[in-house]
């Protein structure tokens, strides 16, 4: 089995970096969760609080990689134009069938061959492409305010509830882009 060049971007992008920054969610969120001074001593807080830093600051990065590497290496694989035919005396359909076989090396133009590949293209990638870049910044606030207030997050619970907010709002964008993007690499794969 072996991957070609694109297959190990589009992998590394959704699969590795996309499933470290979603994996890692969950043990953030119980730190955050359970970061209230009436259930943890001060020695406690202190190393929530840690690894809070340290686990938010790596999601940021993550997301990051993620984000640029699928904007900036597989996004134009994806939206790679496919070369133009010339006219020739054959029939409409063996063009579109043929042209169809040759459109599995670009991935845009396959889905927007047929009307029941479109919406996979214009909902999907569209709105896929755009709400990723929500969960780097969300979750770099995140890292921010963690890094900033400190336990003092243990003690104020609105402050908590905001970064807990963010935090999943920033989950839901990353959970939203790696759906559409797992359909559409099983509608269209990269080649």
């Amino acid at each position: 089995m072996s991957l070609t060049e694109r297959e190990l971007w589009a992998v590394l992008h959704g699969m590795c970096l996309g499933a470290v920054f979603l994996l890692a969610f969950s043990g953030v969120m119980v730190e955050l969760w359970g970061l209230r001074k009436e259930l943890v001593t001060e020695a406690g807080i202190q190393k929530s609080v840690r690894r809070l830093i340290i686990g938010t600051w790596t999601m940021a990065v993550v997301a990051w990689l993620t984000v640029i590497s699928g904007t900036y290496i597989v996004y134009p694989w994806y939206r790679a134009k496919p070369p133009v035919q010339p006219a020739a005396a054959v029939s409409a359909s063996a063009v579109a069938a043929a042209e169809k076989n040759d459109l599995t090396q670009y991935p845009k133009a396959y889905l927007m061959a047929s009307p029941n590949t479109s919406q996979w293209h214009t909902f999907g990638m569209e709105w896929k492409e755009h709400v990723a870049w929500f969960s780097p910044i969300l979750v770099t606030a995140v890292a921010f305010i963690v890094s900033r207030y400190r336990g003092q997050l243990a003690q104020d619970k609105m402050l908590r509830w905001s970064v807990m907010t963010l935090f999943v709002l920033s989950f839901a964008a990353a959970a939203v882009a790696g759906l559409f993007g797992a359909f559409i690499t099983k509608a269209a794969p990269l080649h």
